[in-house]
């Protein structure tokens, strides 16, 4: 049974991959004009370099397109929705979503990781749920959306990721434990325990700003502000996972980049 639905797929010109592009273009509620569009977007540089698919480009340039319109949709939203905010109040809100964590999040939601296009290695190795493949991948996506159709395209997809619950994400990604995910990571690979040190006190006691700086992988490796330490410290952590999972992608040793 099974080799003859393989040979039925070759006869109707079906593959597995032609399946989970048009599983994807549902969860994604667009339907591409031009679909090697959404496979470049797919597509890792661990990818690439198996034989025979050196032609293929990986999702890079999409990303960084894609980077771009989200912060556009995102700021005009923030801009339009929270009229009374001030310029830096707009800045942290959609800081708050655009961003590694966040953009992880929302395509884990979506279940990217499913779609990406790997190498068998880099898919052992956890690529499928890496934070930066995610957020890349998300972001690339958006490019590609937004290079299918247009900018009102890109707008839709983005309000049906993020903007139409964006309260809800915020809220959610706020509560994420920086410090907890941190100290996960570095314990489970037996590299000890970050260290946390205050940098600065400023301001009056009732409106004091703190810098503290996180140090781990033998170097420092985060530095945030808050109006708390604990605020401040799990910014500074958020800042050291960011710079872990980047170099995570890179193949580098964190400790060592």
């Amino acid at each position: 049974m099974p080799i003859m639905f393989s040979r039925l797929r070759r006869l109707f010109g079906r593959t597995p991959a032609a399946d989970d592009l048009a599983e994807l273009q549902q969860i994604l509620a667009h339907q591409f004009a031009n679909p090697a569009l959404l496979e470049e977007a797919l597509t890792h540089r661990s990818y690439i370099n198996l034989p025979g698919k050196e032609h293929l480009p990986s999702y890079e340039r999409l990303e960084f397109l894609g980077d771009s319109v989200l912060g556009v949709c995102v700021a005009e939203y923030v801009h339009a929705h929270y009229a009374a905010h001030s310029e830096g109040d707009l800045t942290k809100l959609k800081a708050g979503v655009v961003n590694i964590h966040s953009l992880t999040h929302l395509a884990r939601s979506l279940r990217l990781g499913k779609f990406i296009r790997l190498s068998p290695e880099e898919r052992r190795a956890g690529g499928a749920d890496r934070p930066s493949i995610l957020s890349d991948v998300f972001e690339s996506i958006t490019g590609a959306i937004f290079l299918d159709g247009d900018m009102a395209a890109a707008r839709r997809w983005i309000a049906r990721a993020l903007l139409n619950d964006f309260d809800r994400w915020r809220t959610q990604i706020a509560h994420v434990n920086h410090k907890g995910d941190l100290l996960e990571y570095l314990q489970g690979r037996g590299l000890g325990m970050p260290r946390y040190d205050v940098l600065t006190e400023t301001g009056p006691d009732h409106d004091k700003t703190f810098t503290v700086r996180v140090f781990c992988l033998g170097r420092e490796m985060g530095i945030g502000t808050g109006s708390s330490k604990k605020e401040a410290e799990q910014a500074a952590a958020e800042q050291a996972l960011e710079r872990i999972y980047i170099a995570e992608d890179e193949s580098h040793p964190p400790g060592l980049s």
